[in-house]
């Protein structure tokens, strides 16, 4: 209903339903898909859907590593509905614990929370649920307070390690001091309904955890739809969609990705350097000077980004200083390079390559990009707005897609957040955590969720959170 609101309140032209897509055919533009509600029918209701262009957002699932246990005995937090039964089954925990016939062994093992996975994800849920239980449902359940325990599983050396190292030792610090078991290198091996079994990297250790409620967050797998669609159209061994730089799935025409699900396969540029080194080369000498390269440099930079990122994490001023490199100790006016010494110049500029990170903050600055493009379309096609093309004659339509980091978050609970943001600026503690508010409530997608989010808040300062079973 949230959708179909916006959707009004944009007064566009635009048909929703509500069905889930089992299958797409690119090579006849149709996609199946089945109807997820309830029916008097004996099955679920399935239709096709012919497309013009089609645009793949499906995100992904959980990456369970084939862990046995897992899918049976873990929770996750990709759905709604896995918050839903996380909160149930919390309170349902506490509730168990609390009737008399238990043992206080039995009421240890309902009461330990355990959080695979020391990632943004799996720090902010051991964080906020450490605040539910201890603010809120220790006042209800008072008994069972010296029962409670949260763990938290992490493979590697520390817990948010894409993180600023500033920020890691502050997060596992205060961890320690709210009391939640921070386990590093310890990799899960099994899942059964009562313990979980681990190993410690490095000397093979195994121990047995009992738990009550165990979350699973440690990445993402791909979706059985979007496996199935790779096979179809060649893209084997891969983890997500590939995509060019436009979003364009590769191996197909008129299909799109962004999100979760697709990842962009950056062009590199030692693939391209003869036609890069031909294109420049206007007057045919079989030599480029400085004054040719310097007229297709922004295109370079444009269509290859890794150039400009190897200049700056070089340290140097602009591809001028680079060519002199490579050419050794002359004048800026005389350097003239050769195919073998502009090859020799570019060599180590695709090792900067990076796969941006499956965040909502790329898919957003995705799904925007993707929709300015289909609202230019065909102003495009008549004035091309993008860089040259190396291999073929004239401009692409638009300009490539360029992610811009914003910054990130880690909420650590206590009110206390942690923000990385552009700069190398670090900020950690309660000022961070009104920044996270204020951004949190920014990227809703209208007044009305925004007033939403901002009311549940104000109501949870004042009153506490609801513990309630829904």
């Amino acid at each position: 209903m949230v959708l179909v609101s916006i959707l009004v309140q944009k007064n566009v032209d635009i048909c929703f339903w509500e069905a889930e897509c089992f299958k797409i055919d690119a090579e006849n533009k149709k996609v199946y898909c089945r109807c997820n509600q309830n029916s008097n029918m004996n099955g679920k209701e399935e239709f096709v859907v012919d497309y013009d262009y089609l645009v793949i957002a499906m995100g992904a699932r959980p990456n369970t590593f084939n862990t046995p246990g897992v899918m049976e005995y873990c929770n996750f937090l990709k759905e709604v509905e896995d918050a839903q039964k996380i909160r149930r089954t919390v309170i349902d925990n506490f509730e168990k614990a609390s009737l008399p016939n238990l043992s206080n062994e039995e009421r240890k093992r309902i009461l330990h929370f355990v959080v695979v996975g020391g990632g943004p994800t799996g720090v902010e849920f051991a964080a906020e649920l450490h605040d539910f239980v201890n603010e809120d449902l220790v006042k209800l359940y008072p008994a069972a307070k010296d029962f409670v325990k949260i763990t938290l599983l992490e493979a590697a050396d520390h817990i948010l390690n894409m993180f600023d190292k500033r920020i890691t030792d502050f997060a596992e610090e205060k961890f320690k001091r709210d009391g939640i078991d921070v386990k590093l290198g310890s990799m899960v091996v099994k899942v059964s309904d009562k313990e979980i079994s681990t190993k410690v990297r490095g000397n093979g250790e195994t121990a047995s955890i009992p738990y009550g409620m165990a979350v699973w967050s440690t990445g993402i797998g791909t979706h059985p739809v979007i496996r199935d669609f790779m096979k179809q159209i060649g893209q084997t061994n891969r983890r997500a969609l590939a995509t060019d730089e436009w979003l364009r799935v590769e191996g197909c025409n008129n299909v799109y990705a962004l999100g979760d699900c697709a990842t962009i396969n950056q062009r590199k540029v030692m693939e391209d350097i003869s036609a890069i080194f031909k294109k420049a080369d206007k007057d045919d000498s079989g030599t480029l000077t400085v004054k040719e390269f310097q007229e297709v440099i922004d295109d370079i930079c444009e269509r290859y980004p890794q150039v400009e990122l190897y200049l700056k994490n070089k340290k140097m001023r602009n591809i001028v200083d680079l060519l002199k490199e490579a050419k050794g100790d002359v004048a800026k006016e005389s350097i003239e390079l050769n195919i073998e010494e502009f090859k020799t110049a570019l060599s180590e500029v695709d090792s900067q390559m990076k796969n941006l990170p499956a965040t909502a903050q790329v898919a957003s600055q995705q799904g925007t990009y993707l929709a300015n493009c289909f609202n230019r379309m065909e102003d495009a096609e008549k004035n091309p707005e993008g860089p040259l093309r190396f291999r073929g004659e004239g401009r692409h339509r638009f300009r490539p897609f360029r992610y811009k980091h914003l910054g990130q978050f880690a909420p650590l609970g206590g009110e206390q957040t942690a923000a990385q943001l552009p700069g190398d600026w670090v900020s950690i503690g309660h000022s961070s955590q009104w920044l996270w508010y204020s951004v949190y409530a920014s990227k809703q997608v209208s007044w009305r969720t925004r007033a939403l989010v901002v009311s549940d808040w104000t109501r949870r300062f004042i009153f506490g959170r609801d513990s309630s079973r829904i």
